[in-house]
Formats: structure tokens, C-alpha cells, sequence
């Protein structure tokens, strides 16, 4: 059995339900196939099974990052699982060949990523170098890409994003670091930051710091933010490293979960001596690092689902295993054998609920990176709608992702009973681990506020509308499918009404009531993720049913009911696409009505939210 993803339905939403084959009939990934992909595919999931679920608890038990006079050490598992995985080319799939990778289509390198993402304490270190190379690629000049990215894609050197400050988290614009402009072109770079993924670490020999600054005389705010590269130990012009270049770690953060990943306190220019150089142009900061925010962004979803996926996983083995209590259908016969918990009617509730959730993030995920790659690879009108479509869904995936991520740990844990919250299992640190997605990368809420502010209404409301209407084909494809329809029907109900709220946003902007919108973006968000994997469901029982169809009609049972019932016991195939649509069934049922009462609650356009006065959260004598 599967341990980390369910490699059968990833391939049907990749291949079946995605078709990301067709990328290859395109110019940009002409050079690929479905073998190559498998083979990718197989190899990560070989090595990810030995090597990563098999120091995680360990690493876990045994205190993660440790940090010494300005020194960070970190797990020794994670230096022979980064050469094993660097070796194998795992976190070069996706950069161009002309920079070293293999060049892959971004939905196969996230397929691939799945199944080290929720391993978030080790997957940190060659994520946040991989990004910040690509900073350097896209918007660093030909010599920068020489001195920088080449051996940062080669996983020799990491890389950060230095964006927060004691006083500026998500209020970036806040920052006091600044840089002073020096006669050759430099800037000596004073501040601190906290909260730095790999900051400082022995994994890789130098470190190259994105450091958002403001250069002396800018304006304040967001607009006068610059980005800088400031490495760790200066490079010279024939790529050697050089002296020390006052960068300093002055600590590690003790955190919940995610021990494995030093979070560090940076200190740049203690002794007036860090260089860094521009990258891009000046006060163009914010802009720049938004491309790697949005990458981190989508990976934050990612690790909802991959997390989703090992919780979910390893509950229903256990389930499967796991003896304890009669049937209900034998519970008054005392002789009746005990049974798996699996045939407990609770314990399929929260497995379906579980299921569920796990699949639809998969296929969410896997659609926004292929818009991306469809946006890469398509030509006029169609660039911009890919684009858009993909913008529009990731907050959705970073915020709904990570946010049913969390619930499906915690229903994981409850699978297995008190022996979920012991050491035994990793169920609580699959929880523990997932927790933080909700908060870094810009925390759920703005995700939202970006969602409602920003993406609803872009370009004047046509992204909203080609996702409604990428949905609504899914309806008009399955609407007269018998076994689809009532599905089909509930699911256009709430596209509809996904449209609506929508129209009510906007009319509430019109109407100058604008704080109804931005008090209740977070439940809207929740309205559109629940109605996207909804959506999603209706879309993946859709190629599921065509597919039992074809398998019934060859085997010559397409109308005989009971034979129906029991071939799932002998057939994997049909067991597999028949857990497709009952597990639509239960989500369009059971989950999706939680979007009316949402929509019904905005409504209300009730604001004690913002009328309360601030001292009448508590009013306890002492406070």
C-alpha cells in the first residue's frame, strides 16, 4: 500500500481527469512523454519512501536544528537525503536544461514534489534555494546568474527570502533594513530579519541572502522597497568565495513542528561591513519577490495536500488493521467476532471526509500548475486566460489547501484514537508540521483579502468569469449522464451561486459598502474552495463513470446490478473508479451545502466584527 501518496489517483488526475499528456503535442514540451513522466514519478516515490518518511519521526524525536555561538548544525539525515535526492535530479526538474534541469512541464514537477512536501522541515532548504535562484534568473543580470544562480541550481550554495522584521511581517512596507549606496555601485546593507527559512545552515558551503531594503532617501511604504542579493561570504568575479561578509545568525526559533528547518534571526552590516547588490531595480522589491511569494504560495498548497495525503494514508491502513468492537450489524450477538475499526460507520465518516478532501487538494493543485504550464506554452488570447485562471487560484490553494490540510491531520489523529496523540505514530506531527502553512507566505487571511481585493476583479471581472465558465463545461458535459445527474445538478446549483456572490461583491463596492466584502473575505474564500473541489469531484466521477461503463459493457454486466456490487472485491480498477464517485457523492452531500450557509451568513451583511470596540473583547476586572 501507498504510503505518502496515492500513486493510483494521481496518475487518473494527471493523465485522466488532466490530461497533461497534451502539453507534449505542444513546441515548449515536445521532448517529453508520459514514460519519462512515469518513470519521474516512480523514482521520486522510491526514494521518498525510504529516504524521507524514513527520518521523519526521528528527526522529530530527536530536536531538529540546533544553533551554537552563531553556528546552525542540522539533522544529519537531511545531508544524505539531499545528495540521494540532488543526485537523482529531483530538485532540477522543473529549471530549464539551458540553466542545468531537466526542463519538465511545472504540473509533474509538483506531482513529484508531492511526495516530499509534507516532510515541510527537510523540503525548506532546496525549496527556498530553488526560488531564490529563480529570482536571480528572471530578474538578475548575466553576470549575477553566473556568480549566483548556476551554483545555487546545483544545490552547492542556498538560498532565503529576507523579508520580515520584528515590526514588519505582514506590513511589509514597515521595514527599517536599509541600504547605503556606495561610489562603485554596491550598498552596505544595515538591519535585521526574522523568521528566515535556512538562514544559516551547514548543508550548503555559502548562503545568498534576497534581502528587501530601502535604499536611503526612498520613499516610505511598499513603493520604496529594493531588493538586494547579499551572500554570506562575498563572491569574487571568478565565482570563488571570498571574506565573510558580516552576515550574521543570531538564533534559531523553537517552534511547534517543523523541527527539522532552522528558522533564523539575521543580522546584516553588525560591523558596517555587508555588501550586497542590487537585483532588478531600484524599488521594484516588492514586485520582484512577489514571483517567488507566489511560487511559495502554490507550494503552500501543496504541502496541504501532500500533508492531507500521508495523514489520510496512514489512517486507513491503521483502520484496516486496527481490531477493535463488533460490527453494528452484530452488536447484540456476543459471539460475534471483533472487526477492523474500518467497519465502524464513524471511522468511514471521517476516512470519507479524509478521502475526500485529500483528492480534491490533489487535483486543485495539480490544475493551477497546469494553467501555469498552459499559459507557457499557449499563444495570444489564451496566455492571458491560463495566466489569470492561475492567479486567481492561488490564494485559493495556499488558503483552503492548507486550512482543510490542518482538518484532515487532526481528523487522522482521531482515526487512530489515543494512539494519535502519542509517540508511537506520526499522526500529531503530521498536524504539527501542517500548522504553519496556515501563517507563513502571507497568513490565510490576506490570502483571502487578496482573493476578494485583487483577483475577483481582474480585468474587470473576466478572470471570474473563465473560471465559472471552466466549470460550468464540466456541467454541461455530465448533466444527462444518469448516474450524474442529480450531482451535476447540485454542483451547477452552487456554481451559480459562487457567480452571485460574485455580482454581490461588486455591487456592495457600488453601493459604497465596501467593508461587507473585506470583513467576510475569508468565508468567501471558503466558498470558493469548497465549491471548486466540488467542481473538481463532479469533474473526476465524470471520467470515472465513462470508465466503469466501458469496463462493464466488455465484461457484459452493464445491467446486471449485483455483479456491479461485487466486482469492486476482485477488480482494483473498477474498486478504484467506483471510490471515485461514491467519494463525489459524499462530497457534493455532505460538504458542499456548507457553502449556502456561508453566502447566507455574508448576506446578513451583519458588521459587529468591526463594531465592537476593541476594549470589549474582554472586560474581565484585571484587564
Amino acid at each position: 500500500m501507498d504510503r505518502i501518496v496515492d500513486s493510483r489517483d494521481q496518475k487518473f488526475v494527471l493523465y485522466e481527469m488532466l490530461n497533461v499528456t497534451d502539453l507534449c503535442q505542444t513546441e515548449m514540451f515536445a521532448d517529453f512523454d508520459q514514460d519519462m513522466f512515469d518513470m519521474t514519478l516512480d523514482l521520486t516515490k522510491q526514494i521518498c519512501e525510504e529516504h524521507i518518511l524514513g527520518c521523519y519521526q526521528e528527526v522529530d524525536s530527536q530536536g531538529g536544528a540546533k544553533f551554537d555561538n552563531g553556528k546552525v548544525t542540522i539533522p544529519p539525515q537531511y545531508h544524505n537525503v539531499h545528495k540521494v535526492m540532488n543526485e537523482a535530479g529531483l530538485f532540477t526538474m522543473g529549471i530549464t536544461p539551458e540553466h542545468g534541469g531537466q526542463g519538465m512541464p511545472y504540473t509533474i514537477c509538483m506531482a513529484s514534489y508531492e511526495y516530499y512536501s509534507f516532510h515541510m522541515g527537510f523540503m525548506l532548504y532546496p525549496e527556498a534555494t530553488t526560488g531564490a535562484g529563480h529570482l536571480i534568473e528572471v530578474f538578475g543580470t548575466d553576470r549575477q546568474k553566473k556568480l549566483y544562480m548556476e551554483k545555487m541550481y546545483s544545490q552547492e550554495w542556498g538560498g532565503t527570502m529576507c523579508l520580515t522584521e520584528a515590526d514588519a511581517g505582514s506590513d511589509v512596507g514597515a521595514l527599517k533594513t536599509k541600504a547605503v549606496r556606495q561610489p562603485d555601485g554596491t550598498f552596505k546593507i544595515y538591519g535585521n530579519k526574522i523568521f528566515i527559512t535556512s538562514g544559516e545552515n551547514d548543508l550548503f558551503e555559502n548562503m545568498v541572502h534576497p534581502v528587501l531594503a530601502r535604499i536611503e532617501g526612498d520613499p516610505a511604504g511598499t513603493k520604496g522597497i529594493s531588493i538586494f542579493i547579499v551572500p554570506k561570504y562575498r563572491v569574487k568575479e571568478d565565482g570563488s568565495m571570498g571574506e565573510f561578509n558580516d552576515v550574521h545568525c543570531t538564533g534559531i526559533e523553537h517552534k511547534m513542528g517543523l523541527k527539522g528547518s532552522a528558522t533564523c534571526s539575521m543580522s546584516f552590516g553588525d560591523n558596517g561591513d555587508c555588501i550586497g547588490e542590487l537585483l532588478g531595480e531600484e524599488r521594484k522589491g516588492m514586485a520582484i519577490m512577489f514571483q517567488m511569494m507566489n511560487e511559495a504560495r502554490l507550494g503552500m498548497g501543496l504541502q496541504g495536500s501532500s500533508t492531507s495525503s500521508v495523514s489520510y494514508l496512514h489512517a486507513l491502513a491503521y483502520a484496516k488493521e486496527r481490531i477493535q468492537g463488533k460490527n453494528i450489524k452484530d452488536m447484540m450477538n456476543p459471539d460475534a467476532p471483533n472487526v477492523p475499526i474500518i467497519q465502524h460507520p464513524d471511522v468511514r465518516r471521517m476516512l470519507m471526509w479524509m478521502k475526500t478532501h485529500a483528492e480534491g487538494l490533489r487535483a486543485l493543485v495539480y490544475l493551477c500548475a497546469l494553467c501555469l504550464d498552459k499559459s507557457h506554452a499557449s499563444t495570444g488570447e489564451e496566455v492571458d486566460k491560463w495566466t489569470g485562471i492561475m492567479e486567481f487560484l492561488i490564494p485559493i490553494c495556499k488558503s483552503y489547501g492548507t486550512d482543510m490540510g490542518f482538518r484532515v491531520t487532526e481528523l487522522g489523529i482521531q482515526c487512530f484514537g489515543g494512539y494519535g496523540f502519542c509517540n508511537d505514530y506520526p499522526m500529531h506531527q503530521f498536524m504539527r508540521d501542517m500548522k504553519i502553512a496556515s501563517l507563513y507566505e502571507g497568513t490565510n487571511g490576506i490570502q483571502a483579502m487578496d482573493l476578494v481585493a485583487r483577483k475577483l476583479g481582474a480585468k474587470k471581472g473576466a478572470v471570474f468569469m473563465n473560471y465559472l465558465g471552466e466549470m460550468n463545461k464540466t456541467y454541461e458535459t455530465y448533466k444527462n449522464n444518469p448516474r450524474l445527474a442529480d450531482m451535476a445538478k447540485d454542483v451547477k446549483e452552487y456554481i451559480d451561486l459562487l457567480a452571485a456572490m460574485g455580482m454581490y461583491f461588486a455591487q456592495c463596492n457600488k453601493e459604497m459598502k465596501f467593508m461587507i466584502p473585506i470583513a467576510n473575505a475569508q468565508p468567501f474564500l471558503q466558498i470558493c474552495g469548497n465549491i471548486s473541489l466540488a467542481w473538481l469531484h463532479l469533474w473526476m466521477a465524470g471520467v470515472a463513470e465513462e470508465k466503469l461503463e466501458a469496463i462493464y459493457k466488455a465484461k457484459g454486466i452493464a445491467d446486471d446490478k449485483k455483479a456491479i456490487k461485487d466486482l469492486p472485491n476482485d477488480d482494483k480498477e473498477v474498486a478504484f473508479y467506483q471510490g471515485k464517485v461514491f467519494g463525489a457523492e459524499y462530497y457534493i452531500r455532505n460538504i458542499l451545502p456548507a457553502a449556502k450557509a456561508y453566502a447566507e451568513a455574508i448576506k446578513k451583511e451583519d458588521l459587529s466584527v468591526m463594531k465592537i470596540n476593541d476594549a470589549s473583547f474582554a472586560c474581565g476586572e484585571n484587564l
